[in-house]
């Protein structure tokens, strides 16, 4: 009998060995590999977005897609370089073609006309729609398994754009725009403060546009609450300035919108990807299944990011005024979707 025992023993603890054998080795065949993340367009906005990735060393492969090829191979030859100078691994390559982006594990569109003063972001609507079609079919084609970050404007339409022209799933398509809005109006608590820097946790919810929706309620300081800190005046200016933060920004340029934080942003969701930190950021999705009320239409919600991509939506308690605010952000999404059925933007 024990005999028979010691017998099962060895053959269940040999099989046992063989099975977490085989799965390190595909761990390190997996790890071998190296994480590759594409990004679409090598304007000011993609180049940062790039650059950033290979100085963090976050992913092995960045790839750059943009239409002046010569201008995509300049850039990534200089990034590659700006790399070995700061001791990182990671190798930045110019797409000749889409088929360059296969296997990507993200791929980032940053790609479409940027703002000018007086423009708004929906001003932008038709003409970046088609671009961004353009790339999510190439995306869909030659990168079918990977997770995009659509940057582009009117970002919260582009991303449904990305989402009707793949037909992936809504946990592999999210909208940057939270992470920066939440960044904009943490500056400007700071500014009104003069401290807290680094200690300022901000939630803006809703579009990313003029019906953005800040959330003071959930905004802190070290843990406080900003409404100990500052009163409702100086909280509506900052609510304000937070809607206004990027228009100040194109105005102040004359020619281009920000990228330095928004680059910094999308890679701040990058990183958690590649990384699977579980970690809560706001960022635009397709809400289904009743969240916040709403099914099949795009907006800025907290979500819970990993290697997944939007793994789960987080609903917060939100006060009348607060989901009137956000019903009202998430119209004004509806409207230009609505506009681009119209056009028969989505029948070819």
């Amino acid at each position: 009998m024990f005999a028979n025992i010691y017998n099962f023993m060895y053959i269940f603890s040999s099989s046992l060995l063989e099975t977490i054998k085989q799965a390190t080795l595909k761990t390190r065949i997996r790890m071998a590999k190296g994480k590759k993340v594409t990004v679409i367009g090598t304007g000011n906005f993609g180049s940062t977005v790039a650059f950033i990735l290979a100085m963090n060393g976050l992913c092995h492969y960045v790839v750059l897609r943009g239409r002046n090829k010569d201008v995509a191979k300049g850039k990534a030859l200089d990034m590659s370089q700006a790399a070995n100078a700061a001791r990182q691994h990671t190798l930045v390559k110019a797409a000749r073609g889409p088929e360059d982006m296969a296997n990507s594990d993200i791929v980032v569109i940053t790609a479409g006309a940027p703002r000018t003063p007086g423009m708004s972001r929906d001003d932008l609507l038709v003409k970046n729609a088609n671009i961004v079609k353009k790339y999510a079919r190439e995306i869909k084609e030659h990168a079918p398994n990977a997770i995009i970050i659509v940057v582009s404007n009117p970002l919260d339409v582009m991303t449904y754009v990305v989402l009707k022209e793949t037909g992936f799933p809504r946990e592999r398509v999210l909208g940057m725009a939270g992470i920066l809005d939440s960044a904009r109006m943490a500056h400007f608590i700071y500014e009104k403060l003069g401290y807290g820097a680094g200690q300022i946790r901000a939630t803006v919810m809703g579009g990313h546009g003029d019906t953005m929706v800040p959330l003071p309620r959930f905004t802190t300081v070290a843990g406080v609450q900003i409404d100990d800190l500052l009163d409702s005046e100086q909280i509506a200016e900052i609510v304000k300035k937070t809607k206004n933060g990027g228009a100040e920004i194109v105005n102040l340029l004359g020619n281009g919108s920000a990228y330095y934080a928004p680059a910094k942003s999308t890679t701040v969701m990058v990183e958690a990807i590649l990384r699977d930190t579980n970690q809560i950021h706001s960022c635009a999705v397709m809400l289904e299944d009743n969240e916040y009320n709403y099914s099949n239409q795009v907006a800025g919600v907290p979500v819970m990011i990993g290697a997944g991509g939007a793994e789960k939506v987080i609903e917060m308690s939100l006060t009348p005024p607060q989901k009137r605010n956000f019903a009202s952000s998430v119209a004004s999404v509806q409207n230009m979707v609505d506009k681009l059925y119209a056009l028969k933007f989505f029948d070819n």
